[in-house]
């Protein structure tokens, strides 16, 4: 039995594919197109901080674009002959203990309103978002009225509570989402190990919401550490006053010391930057972990 075979398929000439056009990938795009605009905010950003140091470094009624000679006559006069001493202290006073005060009490706040469900909850969550929309020196008269029956006016506590006060809301809210993505049944297990609430919570919980208490904490010591307005209207005593406080002094209606006050102002900004310096990758974990819903 003879089988026709069928005559082999004539092969076409495969067309070469034509390239889509659309959008460019990241990848593709050209280099100048992302390091030029980088590079001009770089710069943009840079300038005022050179600017600062130039004043700082080089002496008096010089007009060189350059810290040359360097001296430290400027920060010797601030630390010693303006008090910038005592400034830096109460201002680290004030930021630690704002820190502390404000990262227990959102942390109890914060897992009352994650973990239980009560009648007024939707209306409490409410007021502290409202809350936020409430400027500082509109709380100056009551904050006043309090602290003068409790006789705290001149007074580093007065300080320290009215940073906290202000400080709770927000930290309250990105605390209560931070314990809202860790999963309840890792709580219900530790319960069933023979743990109670507490316990559980120290044990499991607390580790997990290390990125989000560090994110919470260098936000009110950074706002204690900067705020000016409270310090001002509380403290009248010039050896409790903060840096911010002490800035001002530097400047007068007549004149102002570019000099003191540049050297000033780096002494107010090297312990912030030092402080995000260390804590970044926590900063940046804390609010992606804070961001998502588990």
């Amino acid at each position: 039995m003879i089988t026709e075979i069928a005559p082999a398929p004539e092969r076409v000439a495969s067309e070469p594919a034509r390239p889509r056009r659309g959008r460019r990938s990241w990848d593709q795009v050209p280099r100048r197109h992302i390091y030029v605009p980088l590079g001009i905010y770089l710069l943009f950003t840079l300038i005022p901080f050179y600017w600062i140091l130039l004043f700082a470094l080089r002496p008096d009624g010089s007009t060189s674009l350059l810290p040359w000679p360097v001296t430290f006559d400027h920060f010797r006069k601030v630390w010693t002959g303006r008090g910038f001493g005592t400034y830096f202290t109460n201002s680290v006073y004030v930021g630690v203990a704002t820190l502390l005060l404000t990262t227990v009490v959102a942390l109890a706040g914060g897992y009352a309103l994650a973990r239980f469900d009560f009648r007024i909850k939707r209306a409490f969550m409410l007021a502290l978002l409202c809350s936020q929309f409430v400027p500082g020196a509109l709380l100056l008269v009551p904050l006043f009225q309090i602290f003068a029956k409790l006789s705290m006016i001149n007074s580093l506590g007065s300080v320290i509570l009215a940073e906290t006060v202000f400080q709770l809301p927000l930290s309250m809210i990105l605390i209560s989402g931070f314990i809202r993505n860790v999963p309840y049944s890792l709580e219900e297990a530790a319960w069933v190990d023979g743990c109670n609430r507490l316990t559980a919570f120290r044990i499991v919980v607390l580790p997990l919401l290390r990125p989000g208490l560090i994110a919470v904490g260098s936000f009110a010591f950074v706002h204690a550490w900067n705020h000016f307005l409270f310090a001002l209207m509380f403290l009248s005593d010039q050896s409790k006053q903060t840096i911010p406080v002490g800035l001002n002094t530097l400047m007068s209606v007549d004149s102002v010391d570019l000099g003191a006050l540049a050297a000033g102002g780096i002494i107010a900004a090297v312990p912030v930057v030092i402080v995000f310096a260390f804590i970044q990758k926590w900063l940046i974990t804390g609010f992606s972990a804070g961001a998502v819903k588990g």
